[in-house]
């Protein structure tokens, strides 16, 4: 007894949020820890910020709960990255 496909779409959905969602992790810890923010770029990063923003409103609309679940993390985590940036670049 397998996956429904509905499920299996679900699971892929929730498999490729969590990993594009944590890779932003290790560098928000860096900079909390280190306050090292010279190579970070801010425009990059707030365009970046601003995308993600707009999936999450996309996502809310869908009611898509992995776009939502990733958009969120994500968004809070380029937003912390963007904070420090303002703080100690």
């Amino acid at each position: 007894m397998g996956l429904t496909p509905d499920a299996a779409i679900e699971a892929v959905g929730f498999a490729a949020a969590i990993t594009t969602t944590l890779c932003w992790l290790p560098q928000a810890i860096r900079l909390i820890r280190t306050r090292e923010t010279r190579s970070i770029s801010l425009s990059s990063y707030g365009f970046f910020s601003a995308g993600i923003a707009l999936w999450l409103v996309y996502g809310l609309l869908l009611g898509n709960a992995p776009m939502i679940a990733a958009n969120s993390v994500t968004l809070a985590l380029t937003l912390t990255i963007v904070a420090m940036k303002l703080r100690y670049g």
